[in-house]
């Protein structure tokens, strides 16, 4: 009951930072994870993909800290992580975001 527990908060924790993601820009795994001080990418990366039932959670809007969609294969189809962040004004060529550096947005910014 506390290992449930504590998943259910972690879960919210990334859950309401990726909220925060501005339409047409990306944020990496790992600056969520540094930033809630999770200790792991791959936690953030595990909650994203119990997400995709709640379309209030931009998953899409996260990205490997190379711009790529890494997390592209858990989406039905592969192709709808790109198609969302298309939607968005956001440029993907081969599984990748152009100019990703312009687009990140870190978790910091919450507080400028």
């Amino acid at each position: 009951m506390i290992k449930r527990l504590h998943q259910d908060n972690y879960y919210e924790l990334v859950y309401g930072l990726t909220r925060m993601i501005p339409k047409g820009r990306v944020c990496t795994y790992g600056a969520i994870s540094d930033f809630l001080a999770l200790g792991s990418p791959r936690m953030v990366g595990w909650a994203l993909n119990q997400s995709h039932a709640y379309p209030d959670i931009p998953a899409h809007r996260v990205v490997n800290r190379k711009g790529e969609l890494s997390g592209r294969n858990h989406w039905n189809p592969p192709s709808r992580m790109a198609e969302l962040l298309m939607s968005e004004g956001v440029e993907i060529e081969n599984d990748c975001v152009k100019n990703f550096s312009s687009l990140f947005w870190g978790p910091q910014e919450i507080s400028e």
